[in-house]
């Protein structure tokens, strides 16, 4: 994230605030159809979440790596709901950090966001004194492999 030396942006009151994260969504051969843009819409005007960093970037076949304006991605899709999310969280090197988890010839979205929905439960844990030490996600291909495993033991059993 970004360093010290930057301006930090407003978040209010520290204490105040549910869980962040963030998540790079990848469009593999860089083709984005827009149908879950609305979806986001939705949970940030329900205040579920609220999103301090959106950012687009693509990733060449040669390796490339280049930061896109939200005009570029298309007329199709309109994204002037994110202009301007940029919370100073992100940094140079958080971009070159997520497009490495890009293949060549594909296109991601950035996002960093709070869980909302989930701050009266950190509030009350944080004034009890309790602290996240860990956290983590499970893919849902994950998920699925651990449910196919439980249905089809291994041979012998």
């Amino acid at each position: 994230m970004s360093s010290e030396t930057e301006p930090r942006a407003d978040f209010g009151d520290i204490d105040e605030l549910g869980p962040v994260d963030y998540i790079v969504v990848e469009f593999p051969g860089n083709r984005m159809t827009g149908e879950g843009f609305p979806i986001l819409v939705d949970l940030v005007d329900r205040g579920i979440i609220r999103i301090f960093d959106f950012a687009f970037i693509r990733k060449e076949e040669d390796g490339t790596v280049t930061a896109l304006e939200l005009q570029d991605l298309g007329g199709e899709i309109d994204l002037t709901v994110f202009e301007g999310a940029s919370s100073g969280l992100l940094d140079g090197g958080d971009i070159q950090e997520a497009a490495a988890a890009l293949e060549p010839g594909s296109s991601a979205g950035v996002i960093v966001y709070e869980n909302t929905w989930a701050a009266p439960f950190a509030r009350a844990l944080r004034r009890g004194g309790a602290q996240l030490v860990a956290a983590g996600r499970i893919p849902v291909q994950a998920l699925l492999a651990s449910l196919d495993a439980l249905e089809d033991p291994p041979a012998g059993e």
